[in-house]
């Protein structure tokens, strides 16, 4: 069992050093692969548009693809052994429909005859984003307070996904067309849109809340169990499930504001990463579900870019197309999945 754990840390951080590298050199400009090499050793290239499109467009991209990915599967990890149930995703508790709600408000507020915003900026939009996801959480919060069992706060969480979802449908039925294409272009998802600035925020995201969730293993290696194992552990029931309700919250959220809203990858890679890696220990979990949520998504992001072609295919769309076929064939190959 231990030469499977070792195989399997070699295979994922290879996978990652790999896609990384392809998906450097993955873009409608054609740059040789010496010369992308020579770009990140520091060396002067013949063209010097090579360069930027290097360090300001691919090397951006392609590290929001490991941090979002990393981001999300920690979340989704997290949110199925809160809920021990293997259908939980970060999107559970409402946080993506509370950012894709406060967004819709910014860009079709003039069909609630309002007008927040003629022309919002990236920043604005991932504030919007952070203020939804934000609301919503203290709205989790507030009733987690009340509920002691956490299946009831899994449907409120879904049943909040569902009321604000409906309130964005309202919005969209009532606005223009170009207001809704403004949003619908948000709600496809995007990872090459980010800056240095923006993806220094979202590292100080990806790194703080990992840490947290690093450092609650105990608790969540208890949770697997039940209330009552972990209580009797030494589980503060009440105080452990508000950390792991907050991180999951910063984790999605971040996400959420800078890339827009992005489905199936909290869902599907831990599952695919615990067939690897045959363990429900935490303090190795976490780690890995990082590692293969970037993987995931530097897979998906060379998928969206058709060879020479200046299109992008939307990342949402690619992720779902790319991972479900996958899930469907290891879970009827493993008969069952685990949480």
């Amino acid at each position: 069992m231990h030469w499977i754990h070792r195989k399997s840390w070699i295979i994922l951080p290879l996978l990652l050093v790999l896609l990384f590298i392809v998906n450097l050199g993955m873009g409608s400009v054609r740059i040789p692969p010496g010369t992308i090499l020579s770009i990140l050793s520091g060396s002067e290239t013949a063209n010097p548009i090579w360069h930027d499109i290097v360090w300001e467009f691919r090397m951006t991209k392609a590290l929001t693809c490991i941090l979002a990915g990393g981001a999300l599967s920690i979340a989704g990890l997290q949110m199925q052994t809160l809920f021990r149930n293997a259908l939980a995703g970060p999107d559970v508790l409402g946080l993506s429909s509370g950012a894709s709600l406060a967004v819709s408000l910014v860009f079709m507020s003039q069909a609630a005859g309002l007008e927040i915003l003629s022309t919002p900026s990236p920043w604005a939009i991932a504030g919007a984003a952070s203020l939804g996801c934000c609301g919503v959480f203290l709205v989790v919060i507030v009733i987690a307070q009340r509920l002691r069992d956490n299946t009831s706060l899994l449907i409120i969480g879904l049943m909040m996904g569902a009321t604000t979802s409906s309130l964005v449908s309202v919005l969209q039925f009532l606005s223009k067309p170009e207001q809704q294409q403004s949003y619908m272009l948000w709600t496809f998802g995007s990872l090459g849109r980010l800056n240095w600035t923006e993806i220094k925020v979202l590292t100080s995201i990806l790194v703080t809340s990992g840490l947290v969730a690093l450092f609650s293993t105990k608790a969540l290696n208890g949770w697997l169990l039940g209330d009552n194992y972990a209580q009797s552990i030494g589980i503060h029931l009440n105080r452990s499930r508000l950390v792991i309700l907050l991180t999951t919250s910063l984790l999605t959220g971040g996400v959420t504001a800078f890339c827009g809203p992005i489905a199936f990858v909290g869902l599907a890679v831990p599952h695919l990463t615990k067939l690897m890696i045959k363990t429900h220990n935490h303090k190795i979990l976490i780690p890995a579900v990082s590692v293969g949520g970037g993987v995931l998504m530097l897979f998906c992001d060379i998928v969206t870019q058709l060879p020479g072609s200046a299109y992008v295919l939307p990342i949402n769309a690619i992720t779902a197309m790319v991972g479900a076929p996958v899930v469907i064939w290891i879970i009827l190959r493993a008969k069952r999945l685990s949480v």
